[in-house]
């Protein structure tokens, strides 16, 4: 059975805003682990817009599940990892300006540089994961590096559904297809199935929702599922933790309540 790692940040984006105390992260930590989660992941960006370097204590403190940091592949962040000696790291490509992370982590063409980070962190325990596109090539120089787990991009999966519903509205016919998520969701599929061979840990991300999680879920073999905006902004009309209740059985596959 799969299981669920919610991500964080947006609730650090909120409180970031005003520059004040809350909302608190550390209380939607624990919310979220008392729903059920198996993981807190937080993404701890060179711009500081969101996490700041001073939640991975209070969180390593009070996180019961697992911890996961989201980090660029940098000298900075490779000495913050192990500092803060988060459960797991999972690497990810930063580009200044961008709303959110934009793919997957070009590690064939970072090689050396993902095999320094993890050949500096993981002796100190940390697991080493990184964000990629389902792409084989992506899944061998992770393995080739030191990856021990790798989390497949679903954001063009993810973005389907999304802008069919504002293609509706808007009269377009330029938005993607049922056949463009037939085909995103086979190169998941696919992609997946080979980690899975190469003995990799397999773990899927980016743009999820109640609504096209389902059919990734009945994927077999994927260890966790990161999900975080869907979640966070649902539980403005819901409560956090019925957010996380929702999305828990949809990835465990368990009927509705």
């Amino acid at each position: 059975m799969s299981k669920l790692n919610v991500n964080i940040d947006l609730v650090a984006r909120l409180r970031e805003m005003r520059k004040t105390t809350y909302p608190d992260l550390v209380e939607a930590a624990r919310i979220a682990e008392g729903a059920g989660c198996s993981g807190i992941t937080v993404h701890l960006r060179g711009d500081r817009r969101h996490i700041q370097d001073e939640d991975l204590p209070a969180l390593k403190k009070v996180v019961k599940t697992r911890l996961t940091l989201e980090m660029a592949v940098t000298e900075e962040m490779s000495a913050i990892a192990l500092e803060s000696k988060p459960d797991m790291i999972s690497l990810v490509p930063e580009a200044p300006g961008e709303v959110t992370t934009q793919g997957g982590l070009d590690v064939a063409g970072n090689f050396d540089a993902v095999k320094a980070c993890f050949d500096r962190t993981t002796p100190a325990g940390v697991h080493p994961g990184v964000f990629i596109d389902p792409d084989e090539r992506q899944i061998d120089a992770s393995l080739r590096a030191g990856a021990k787990s790798v989390e497949l991009c679903t954001a063009n999966y993810s973005v389907v559904q999304p802008f069919q519903a504002a293609d509706q509205l808007a009269g377009s016919k330029a938005c993607p297809t049922a056949e463009d998520e037939d085909r995103e969701f086979e190169l998941i599929e696919q992609a997946a199935a080979y980690a899975r061979e190469k003995g990799l840990l397999v773990n899927l991300g980016h743009g999820l929702t109640l609504e096209n999680t389902a059919r990734l879920a009945a994927l077999p073999g994927i260890e966790d599922f990161n999900i975080g905006h869907s979640i966070i902004t649902r539980a403005v009309f819901v409560g956090l933790e019925k957010a996380v209740l929702d999305m828990l059985r949809v990835v465990e596959g368990a009927p509705e309540a």
